[in-house]
């Protein structure tokens, strides 16, 4: 899978059905993870990023829109953290060669930061 925005559409794809194998087979080695909340490098750190942290603090993903810039691809969409309202995230992700090499990430974290 060459094509940049299919490649960010089954990473997206595979967070939504938590499926970890999926998820791994569209990040590069050496992929590259910046965030409001963490900063990793590397295949199982970005795994485990979004399987011990996203993944329990938001059940529910929805894409909203993707735009596409050759290899450059951003997704605009909202996650879902339990009882709170929904979360509106950018994601900019690069890919080469078929696999994603880069991800900034970037929303506001407060309200998953309140107790409530």
């Amino acid at each position: 899978m060459e094509n940049p925005a299919a490649v960010v559409k089954a990473y997206f794809d595979a967070w939504s059905a938590k499926d970890e194998v999926k998820l791994r087979g569209t990040l590069a080695p050496g992929v590259r993870f910046e965030g409001v909340l963490a900063s990793v490098e590397g295949v199982e750190a970005c795994v485990q990023g979004l399987v011990h942290g996203m993944w329990k603090v938001s059940p529910h993903m929805t894409v909203l829109h993707r735009f596409v810039d050759g290899d450059e691809v951003l997704t605009w969409f909202e996650i879902r953290p339990f009882d709170k309202a929904p979360v509106q995230v950018a994601n900019w992700s690069h890919v080469e060669n078929g696999r994603i090499t880069h991800i900034r990430v970037t929303f506001d974290p407060r309200s998953m930061l309140e107790k409530r």
